[in-house]
């Protein structure tokens, strides 16, 4: 079967990008749906990719000084009402348990859509002094938010996570905690993901429910609608307060703590699948692929042609590759397109001839592009081949978005760029009615604020003055 009429098992990623996404996850076998409307069973292949960004991910969290720890799935439904906006916010995604052991629960329990007021419930108990200052936790677990609308790895009704969650004595340290962990997430996403970002804060309208200001980072995706992978919240005293988070300072003072919260999921998989993805399906970055070289045999039949392929996989294992060599029992054509489907970064074809010649053939995912190599130095040759592909991909990927953020002086123009499937930047007062409206007339919203790049005069919607720069887009 050739490439041409492999990919006809995938939707034309320009003609229909969503079908193309969905044909894609479920044809490399990343996910399946589960038998609950709006969940997902993360398969094998699946899994791996999300237990390489957990290990990136978990190393840099601990380098900052963060913990890991578990806390309930289950929250006593009176937590919620302790924090006014944080419950109307999540009042329509909460999943509750009302019967269990075949008997009506006295307080119903919340199937935790995120954990700011169980944590905070605990931290009331642990923490006493500013002795006891800083507590830095994250955890890594399941949530669940009722969603209308599904779609794998962008949204689901249950979905896996990771949530930082921490107390300062002062209002500095924590909003300083806030930013790190923002920059955190963004050196992650540009040098593990190969995913460009814009980071920003996030108007009223979109910040968190119960925070006192949300800073996200947003995706371009290949069709040009933003996906946020990852948000950092600083929660001033709102859950310190609702919880009874207090120390006992310095001074001898009995003072409420300042806390942040941090989080992203297993979105950013799909983030991945479409800012990097083709016609041929997946492309995957070397640094999270479950396989970075797989091994095709040519002409297996032939003596000592799986005998070489073992001794090349043997070679890559021992320098740090995750390398495989397929040896079912299908044509190597067949194989190829399977592989790039999956987006495995390279391929290694040996054969009879290559074998006689001391080389093998290189194919390289993100670009197409074939090579011939000496077998002498193959394990250096891939070893570098991997960074430069990961940095490829980055490059990639950052040209598309930069090539693709306009500005716009007006509503018209506003709707103009993100039908033309651009980020649109443009003045804004700052006003509700405004954003609204943007959101009404073309389907956008407010993604980041961007004043560091410098404020335009007149807000794009009202012509009255700009307070803030922002990003405006259609989103995931």
């Amino acid at each position: 079967m050739d490439n041409k009429q492999f990919v006809t098992q995938i939707a034309d990623i320009n003609e229909n990008f969503t079908q193309w996404y969905t044909d894609v996850v479920l044809k490399t076998e990343l996910v399946d749906y589960g038998p609950v409307k709006g969940t997902m069973v993360i398969r094998p292949y699946g899994y791996a990719i999300w237990e390489n960004i957990q290990k990136d991910m978990d190393r840099r969290f601990k380098e900052t000084g963060s913990k890991n720890a578990y806390f309930p799935l289950l929250i006593p439904m009176s937590f919620f009402t302790k924090e006014a906006e944080h419950v109307e916010g999540f009042a329509p995604e909460v999943a509750v348990v009302t019967h269990a052991g075949g008997e009506k629960l006295d307080e119903p329990l919340a199937i935790r859509p995120t954990s700011e007021t169980v944590i905070g419930n605990m931290y009331s108990k642990w923490i006493h002094s500013y002795r006891d200052l800083p507590v830095i936790m994250n955890q890594w677990c399941n949530v669940m938010r009722w969603e209308k609308t599904t779609r794998p790895f962008l949204r689901t009704s249950e979905f896996l996570w990771q949530e930082g969650h921490t107390v300062h004595a002062t209002e500095e340290e924590a909003m300083e905690e806030t930013i790190k962990m923002l920059n955190v997430y963004r050196d992650f996403m540009e040098e593990t993901l190969a995913l460009p970002v814009v980071c920003g804060k996030k108007t009223e309208k979109e910040k968190f429910a119960g925070a006192v200001a949300t800073f996200g980072l947003e995706a371009m995706m290949l069709d040009g609608k933003s996906l946020q992978s990852g948000t950092s919240h600083y929660l001033g005293q709102n859950f310190a307060k609702a919880f009874d988070i207090k120390f006992l300072d310095k001074d001898s003072a009995l003072k409420f703590g300042y806390t942040t919260s941090w989080g992203t999921s297993t979105r950013m998989i799909g983030a991945v699948i479409m800012a990097h993805g083709d016609q041929r399906g997946l492309v995957l970055p070397p640094k999270i692929a479950p396989i970075q070289a797989i091994i095709v045999p040519i002409a297996v039949h032939k003596g000592g042609v799986l005998e070489k392929a073992s001794e090349i996989e043997n070679l890559l294992v021992k320098v740090g590759i995750r390398a495989e060599t397929d040896r079912r029992d299908m044509s190597p054509g067949w194989k190829f397109n399977e592989w790039e489907m999956k987006g495995v970064p390279l391929r290694i074809e040996i054969g009879p001839r290559d074998i006689e010649n001391n080389q093998a053939m290189l194919f390289r995912r993100d670009t197409l592009e074939k090579m011939v190599v000496s077998l002498d130095n193959l394990a250096e040759t891939v070893t570098a081949l991997m960074d430069t592909i990961q940095k490829n991909m980055y490059l990639k990927s950052k040209a598309n978005r930069d090539s693709r953020i306009v500005t716009a002086d007006s509503l018209d123009g506003i709707l103009a760029g993100v039908e033309g499937k651009n980020f649109v930047k443009a003045g804004w007062c700052g006003c509700r009615e405004c954003e609204d409206k943007v959101k009404e007339f073309a389907s956008a919203t407010a993604r980041v604020m961007v004043d560091e790049e410098g404020v335009p005069e007149r807000c794009a919607i009202c012509g009255k003055p700009a307070k803030h720069n922002v990003i405006f887009a259609r989103a995931y």
